[in-house]
């Protein structure tokens, strides 16, 4: 009676420039003579939703999976099955991203303050920017949850006044069905503990970086310990952590630690200089 829903994965979820994606569809209880289908999911902003545009090769698939390569943008999928003759049809599947840091897409998003790590109730502003009339600024939270509307949307601009729902990854889409880069953000439970303070977007290979820790009463902190991975970077405590020349090995997670509280930890990305 009622249609079955297929259910997409997507990996990887995060890219790497130029990764491929595996898409893989699953029908509740699966049998054999299923066909399946493989879109793209555009933005649609005039719907508050997404068409579906059929990918190359995406028609009648006997494979519940489907591999696209050198993906380097943020983008959304969708697939859905068929069998029998006249074929039936199931729903679409509820859509799946995967994201891209890569700046250098032709919409993008800028977060103030630049950092991953927020307190409850601070402001933070996230602004698309690109040769585009029409945004909408998209979210996808800790608990899987896609959210299609900013609730405060001024022109390119959505303003939060931040709470813990609003850990998430972030991406502007435009009225043209571009996607930006994505971001995450993270927001401090711990009202009395600190936050790391790590830039949102990927570092260039060879450039500089500074991190520190803030706590909400004071945002210079000295006797800060700093981890990278897990591991204790350096045994004297200091207030800020700098990197001269940034390296692919200095990529991975970091959190600090101040009189005995640590903060979450953040991923930070490292790109080739000459990335494009």
């Amino acid at each position: 009676t009622d249609k079955p829903r297929p259910v997409l994965t997507v990996s990887p979820s995060w890219l790497s420039p130029g990764a491929s994606v595996t898409l893989n569809c699953e029908v509740e209880h699966p049998s054999a003579g299923w066909s399946f289908y493989w879109y793209k999911a555009v933005p649609d902003l005039s719907e508050k939703s997404s068409s579906y545009e059929l990918l190359p090769d995406g028609n009648w698939t006997a494979n519940t999976s489907y591999i696209i390569h050198g993906q380097t943008h943020t983008a959304g999928y969708v697939c859905r099955a068929g069998r029998g003759d006249p074929e039936y049809h199931t729903d679409h599947s509820q859509p799946k991203f995967v994201w891209s840091a890569d700046v250098h897409s032709a919409a993008s998003l800028t977060v103030s303050p630049d950092r991953v790590q927020h307190f409850t109730s601070d402001s933070v502003s996230l602004t698309c920017e690109g040769n585009f009339t029409e945004w909408r600024v998209r979210k996808f939270s800790e608990d899987g949850r896609l959210y299609s509307d900013c609730r405060r949307m001024t022109g390119s601009t959505c303003d939060i006044n931040t709470s813990k729902s609003d850990t998430a990854v972030y991406w502007c889409e435009s009225g043209s069905g571009e996607f930006s880069s994505a971001v995450n953000i993270t927001v401090q439970n711990d009202g009395n503990g600190p936050i790391l303070v790590s830039p949102v977007h990927p570092v260039t290979e060879g450039a500089s970086v500074s991190l520190s820790c803030s706590l909400r009463t004071q945002k210079i902190l000295s006797n800060v310990f700093f981890y990278h991975n897990d591991k204790l970077i350096q045994n004297d405590p200091r207030g800020e952590l700098k990197i001269s020349a940034v390296s692919k090995s200095d990529e991975g997670f970091y959190k600090c630690q101040y009189s005995g509280r640590e903060s979450a930890q953040s991923w930070m990305s490292v790109k080739g200089d000459g990335f494009l």
